[in-house]
């Protein structure tokens, strides 16, 4: 690892926070990385502080958190004021919605469960799968 006053290069910057150059430059442009010094010749330099700032958005993107959530973290991460009820409500609301993609996804599997036991796979014509897919199902409303 570089001595802390040390400043790494976007690819270095990268590999050490094991994210693409591509999403560093990205992260750069949201402003999740604050000012980033040039060098020079015009040539990023990131600080081992960036990297760890980097490093804390790649492990709640791993997590699933939005990049308007990630945004958030990082700013309560940053701010030595917060309160630790500020971060449970980001992560709480991220935990609800994971829930609910997890409820559908498990509906999901276990109608396409269904409809894979009652499909003969044989050589007839007939198929519940495709006829399932072709119902024509009344709209549903918009909660």
């Amino acid at each position: 690892m570089p001595s802390s006053d040390a400043t790494l290069l976007i690819g270095d910057a990268a590999r050490l926070s094991g994210i693409s150059a591509r999403m560093l430059r990205h992260y750069e442009d949201l402003g999740l990385l604050g000012e980033v010094r040039r060098s020079e010749s015009g040539y990023r330099r990131y600080s081992l502080s960036d990297v760890h700032t980097l490093r804390f958005i790649k492990r709640s993107r791993d997590l699933g958190f939005s990049m308007d959530q990630v945004t958030e973290l990082v700013g309560l991460w940053r701010n030595r004021r917060r309160t630790s009820a500020s971060v449970k409500r980001v992560a709480q609301a991220h935990l609800q919605e994971l829930e609910q993609r997890i409820a559908e996804m498990q509906a999901m599997q276990r109608t396409l469960a269904h409809l894979v036991h009652c499909c003969h796979g044989d050589q007839r014509p007939d198929c519940p799968i495709l006829d399932d897919l072709s119902r024509i199902d009344p709209p549903k409303a918009e909660a």
